[in-house]
């Protein structure tokens, strides 16, 4: 008597090799159009603000005998009471204002996930004072504690991007700390602590690459906020000083005197500070819906 024994055999879709960057990225603008046209959108602005220099038809600092003059041939986008190219501040705007943003919101995550990453793993009193601390700060909307901050500092781009960042910080910790604690339960972190591995190498090496995820999706959220913070900060002339051009420092000048006299003043850095919030807030969300598992299909 003869036992045929039969073996399952991979096939050539279990062999296939995983999907490159380019069939992701498909993947992406096919079931989250928005979020594709949010990045596109960003990609933009930051084009716009890597070549300002070439791109700008004017130097954005420079005054003229032709103030208020309404967009046309010579000013795409009319000039402001100095007679400055409006196009031109616009364009150069978007450089420190996603500089801003970006520089704020990398600080705020880093600081925020480390301390997050701490509190998560060590837990006990760490864990208990730590997050009193972030009640504190938490406590607070972001905007108030940045124009304190602000306030104290002084204006200039790198107390802007301090008084950004800090209130960031708990934000950032608290989403690093739930992921950290779920992590830390699973079977493999247990397997390496018996295994006698060291604490740092666990928490580095083997919980926080599993952070990523939510770390990204947390960048992304924070960044339109950070943009329209720094835009609050200038518009109340604690942010980015003159003559530099920014987004809400336009607005500043532009509302209170010249809003019906010369819309364009008011309605160019309003629609640049709309489509950045927008853009990053379409990315976020898509890029959640895509890195969380529990979101995946909907």
């Amino acid at each position: 008597m003869s036992i045929t024994r039969t073996l399952d055999l991979p096939t050539s879709t279990d062999l296939a090799p995983p999907a490159g960057a380019a069939t992701v990225l498909a993947r992406f603008v096919t079931r989250k159009p928005l979020g594709a046209a949010g990045g596109v959108l960003m990609l933009l602005l930051m084009l716009a603000a890597i070549f300002a220099d070439v791109l700008a038809t004017h130097d954005p600092v420079r005054t003229s005998m032709h103030p208020l003059v309404a967009p046309g041939a010579d000013y795409w986008l009319g000039t402001d009471n100095l007679g400055r190219d409006l196009y031109s501040r616009v364009v150069h705007g978007a450089r420190i204002s996603l500089a801003v943003g970006v520089a704020s919101t990398l600080m705020g995550a880093v600081l925020g996930g480390f301390i997050g990453l701490l509190s998560g793993y060590v837990g006990g009193k760490t864990d208990l004072i730590s997050q009193r601390v972030m009640d504190i700060m938490q406590a607070l909307p972001i905007l108030v504690l940045a124009l304190v901050l602000a306030a104290s500092l002084g204006p200039s781009l790198t107390n802007a991007v301090i008084a950004i960042s800090i209130p960031i910080i708990p934000r950032a910790g608290r989403v690093i700390r739930a992921s950290v604690l779920s992590i830390r339960e699973f079977v493999y972190i247990e397997a390496a602590r018996a295994l006698g591995v060291n604490h740092l190498r666990v928490a580095f090496r083997h919980i926080l690459p599993n952070t990523i995820g939510p770390f990204i999706v947390l960048i992304t959220a924070q960044l339109g906020g950070a943009i329209l913070v720094e835009a609050a900060l200038s518009f109340l002339g604690l942010g980015i000083p003159e003559p530099y051009p920014s987004w809400g420092r336009m607005l500043s000048i532009a509302a209170a005197e010249y809003a019906e006299k010369a819309p364009w003043l008011v309605i160019w850095p309003g629609l640049a500070i709309s489509l950045a919030v927008f853009g990053t807030n379409l990315l976020g969300d898509a890029l959640r819906d895509t890195l969380d598992p529990r979101l995946r299909g909907r």
